[in-house]
């Protein structure tokens, strides 16, 4: 999965003194959330590569030997040899180390959190950074505001046959995103006051109309684009098999055997990986 990089080794710890260096990574996105990454090579610019001011550079994380800033100016001055992308362009790009993908990932839920806090939520004044903690304080009313981490179920719905073989995997496409075609599973986010087992049944119930049961906790996932931390479950199918796809949310949902899932074509996501099991035969039992 997209978090699976060892060797190498994420150093997250918040570090407001980190000096930037030559030798510094530099994240930057455009107005439009658009990554900055070198054409062809390593992907992303170091420190002497740019015209940067070190005033606009917010140290993110650390990987490896490696110091990750965040160039905080929308418009920076582009080098030779470099472009824009979508992150969904980047995490596909052809040779693309997973290593990048999830430092990229990380870099744009971070800064996508510095760039909607610049004013406190309760006042409207300019913010701050805390000097001991990944925060912003709001100087006037005193409001701190943390990083947010959004609890999310993926959902692996088993409908039992007479045998492994009759098995079948409730499998989905999302609605109006032409730009994810590939298979999922049932998904969604926990509400205030909500168990993750609760928010499973919820969103079977709420995107396919059907019930579950033998609700079992399988994996968890960060994914920093849309700042969630996924939790993935696997259960059975309670009572009637019969589907009412929600519209709104899903354009396909069906029962697949195992032979004839088809898999997403990197092995990044959570949810890849619970259809791969499923595919093999190899989904947890209890």
């Amino acid at each position: 999965m997209i978090h699976d990089i060892y060797p190498h080794i994420l150093k997250n710890s918040y570090d407001p003194g980190r000096i930037v260096s030559e030798n510094s990574l530099i994240i930057h996105f455009d107005k439009e959330g658009k990554i900055l990454t070198r054409s062809s090579g390593k992907p992303f610019p170091r420190f002497s590569d740019l015209k940067v001011k070190p005033q606009i550079l917010t140290y993110l994380f650390s990987m490896d030997d490696d110091d990750l800033f965040l160039a905080e100016d929308e418009i920076i001055d582009r080098p030779e040899g470099y472009e824009y992308l979508r992150i969904r362009q980047f995490r596909s790009k052809e040779g693309m180390p997973k290593k990048s993908i999830f430092e990229a990932f990380t870099a744009k839920q971070l800064g996508s959190w510095y760039m909607n806090n610049k004013y406190c939520g309760r006042c409207g004044s300019l913010t701050g950074r805390s000097t001991v903690e990944r925060a912003v304080v709001c100087p006037k009313c005193g409001n701190t505001i943390y990083p947010r981490v959004v609890p999310a179920v993926i959902v692996g719905i088993i409908k039992r046959g007479s045998s492994s073989d009759e098995d079948r995997i409730l499998l989905t496409k999302y609605s109006g995103r032409a730009d994810v075609p590939y298979y999922a599973l049932v998904a969604g986010f926990t509400e205030i006051g909500e168990t993750f087992e609760q928010t499973v049944q919820r969103e079977a119930m709420e995107e396919t109309g059907l019930q579950v049961r033998n609700i079992h906790y399988y994996k968890s996932q960060p994914w920093g684009v849309a700042d969630d931390i996924l939790a993935g479950f696997f259960c059975e199918l309670q009572g009637s098999d019969k589907i009412k796809m929600d519209k709104d949310e899903l354009a396909v949902a069906e029962w697949v055997l195992r032979k004839d899932v088809i898999l997403q074509p990197d092995d990044l996501s959570l949810t890849n990986e619970m259809m791969t099991l499923f595919k093999e035969g190899r989904e947890p039992v209890w």
